[in-house]
C-alpha cells in the first residue's frame, strides 16, 4: 500500500483552518484521518491550574511536537494511533485517548504545523487559511466564550499577552511553506480544487 497522502492546514487562531478541515472530512468521511495540532499541547498535570491559565499557548514550544511527528509517520505508514486529547476548559491534556485509523488521506490542522521542518516535510500539500485580523479575534472571543469557558478579560490579556505577537512572530511567516493561500475557511473555489485533488488521488470522478 502506498503512504497516505498528507495535507496540512495552517492559519492564525479563528482563521477558518479547522472549518476547512472539517468540511473536507464530511465530504470523505471513510478516507480522512483527521489530526489537530490542539491534543499534542504538552501536559501539565503537575502545574496549578492558576500557572497553566498563564502560559504562552501559542509557541512551538508548548507542543509536544515529537510525539506528532512520530504519530504522523505512523498514520502514512498506514498504522493506527492513539493520539492525545488536549482539554481547553483545564489547560491541560486529558485522560482521554482518541483512536485514529490510517486512511489514505491524513488531514493535519494547527496554527503552527509549518514551523516545525520535521513535520512539514512529511505534508504532500501545504495549505495557509488567512483571514482579517478582526475577524480572526471575534470568532476566538466567540469560540473561547462558548466551547471553553472562557470571559471576556481573559480572552482580550492572552490575546494581547501572547496570540497576537506570537502571531507575528511565528505563524504569519509560515505562510511562505504554503503552496496555496486562501482567504477564509468558508472559501468554496478553494475547497472545490482540493475536494478534487483528494478524488484524483482516491480514483473517483470528478
Amino acid at each position: 500500500m502506498a503512504d497516505a497522502f498528507v495535507i496540512g492546514i495552517a492559519g492564525g487562531s479563528g482563521s477558518g483552518k479547522s472549518t476547512f478541515a472539517k468540511r473536507l472530512k464530511e465530504q470523505f468521511p471513510d478516507d480522512i484521518a483527521l489530526v489537530s495540532c490542539d491534543n499534542y499541547y504538552l501536559a501539565r498535570h503537575d502545574m496549578p491550574l492558576e500557572e497553566r491559565r498563564l502560559q504562552n499557548y501559542d509557541s512551538p514550544e508548548a507542543f509536544e511536537f515529537d510525539l506528532m511527528i512520530r504519530q504522523i509517520q505512523e498514520l502514512k505508514a498506514g498504522k493506527d494511533i492513539a493520539c492525545p486529547v488536549y482539554d481547553f476548559t483545564t489547560h491541560d491534556r486529558s485522560q482521554q485517548i482518541l483512536q485514529i485509523a490510517a486512511k489514505p488521506v491524513i488531514l493535519i490542522d494547527g496554527i503552527l504545523i509549518f514551523v516545525e521542518p520535521q513535520l512539514r516535510e512529511l505534508m504532500d500539500m501545504r495549505i495557509y487559511v488567512e483571514t482579517d485580523a478582526d475577524e480572526r479575534i471575534l470568532r476566538r472571543v466567540r469560540r473561547d466564550m462558548v466551547e471553553r469557558g472562557r470571559d471576556l478579560d481573559g480572552i482580550i490579556s492572552q490575546y494581547l499577552a501572547t496570540v497576537k505577537p506570537m502571531h507575528n512572530a511565528f505563524v504569519e511567516p509560515t505562510k511562505a511553506y504554503a503552496d496555496i493561500i486562501i482567504n477564509g475557511g468558508m472559501n468554496d473555489t478553494a475547497f472545490d480544487l482540493v475536494k478534487n485533488k483528494i478524488q484524483q488521488l482516491l480514483g473517483e470522478a470528478v
